[in-house]
């Protein structure tokens, strides 16, 4: 397949062949909606806790006496079933949101994300964009330029970047701009990849991808 290459001028420079790993991956939906849930888990954290009986500040005094009264026996004011006491079985702050998935997995379910873009003609190459200056304005001028030449880029509102390493002045230059993400290959993750809905990489970034 091949992928058009544009300039920073949002000009026609060339032509790249899509590397065959990412050309002949199958789109799996199971697997991506799979690491999706696996990446998303793995990002939680358990912040709730209740306290214990034990761990409840009062006094120890016994309720009313053990016999007598024709009420059941209780030991104290700190017990569940009473307003004030601990909570029985509430979280306890240390759960484990964590799940795994194998390597080869991980690496199929992006090659599944990427394939289908490329499929429905959702990735472009630009080049030079390490020489892009680092002003709002600029970029906004190139997407711009780009979204007259590329149809299904114009109606795009979910637009990933992705370069080879991490470029500040390309990070500064669309930080401002909503909808679009710059990537580099080092923080390329299932769940930033399936949330895009349009792929622009830069020509060393494709080159690149293993």
């Amino acid at each position: 397949m091949k992928l058009i290459v544009y300039n920073i001028k949002g000009e026609v420079s060339g032509e790249m062949i899509l590397p065959k790993v990412i050309s002949l991956a199958q789109g799996n939906d199971k697997l991506i909606a799979q690491a999706v849930r696996v990446f998303l888990n793995n990002q939680r954290c358990s912040r709730a806790k209740t306290k214990s009986r034990g761990e409840v500040v009062g006094t120890t005094k016994k309720m009313w006496a053990q016999k007598g009264t024709g009420r059941a026996r209780h030991g104290t004011a700190k017990a569940p079933q009473f307003v004030g006491g601990g909570r029985a079985h509430g979280p306890r702050g240390n759960q484990n949101f964590k799940l795994k998935l194998p390597q080869k997995q991980r690496r199929l379910a992006i090659l599944s994300v990427l394939a289908r873009l490329a499929q429905d003609k959702r990735i472009m190459v630009i080049d030079g964009l390490s020489q892009l200056e680092a002003k709002t304005k600029m970029a906004d001028g190139l997407i711009t330029c780009l979204s007259k030449t590329n149809e299904v880029l114009s109606k795009s509102r979910r637009i990933g970047i992705i370069t080879s390493r991490p470029l500040k002045n390309v990070k500064r230059a669309f930080g401002n701009l909503p909808g679009i993400e710059v990537l580099n290959l080092h923080s390329l993750n299932i769940f930033n990849l399936a949330d895009k809905n349009f792929l622009i990489f830069t020509r060393k970034a494709l080159n690149d991808f293993k």
